[in-house]
């Protein structure tokens, strides 16, 4: 079977303060949030790729690894190596890739991976 992966999602205790970490931290940019009257669900700016959403869910964390495309991966690691909890350090992979994997706030690990 082909597929073509077009949505990822985290589950998150708070939603609130996922966004704020989300935004703040990481840069990140909400492009919706369902539903209107009791927001449980939240969509970022996607470029390409899979679109990457969080929600007010359990079982939190989810138990996965998502791993976002970066063109400057250690310019990114300046960044967010004192600010988040670090899973891996920066490191060059043995199939020809730089990353780094951090925690967010409810224990989702996100790598950030620069090919070549």
């Amino acid at each position: 079977m082909k597929t073509k992966l077009t949505h990822v999602r985290a589950n998150v205790r708070d939603l609130s303060s996922a966004i704020k970490w989300y935004e703040e931290i990481l840069g990140f940019k909400v492009t919706a949030i369902w539903p209107k009257d009791k927001p449980n669900y939240v969509h970022f700016e996607a470029e390409a790729g899979a679109a990457f959403a969080l929600m007010e869910a359990e079982p939190v964390p989810t138990g996965a690894r998502f791993n976002f495309s970066v063109e400057d991966v250690d310019a990114l690691w300046e960044v967010l190596k004192d600010r988040v909890e670090v899973v891996e350090p920066l490191l060059d992979t043995p199939y020809g890739t730089r990353k780094f994997t951090i925690k967010d706030l409810d224990g989702n690990e996100l790598g950030f991976v620069q090919v070549g």
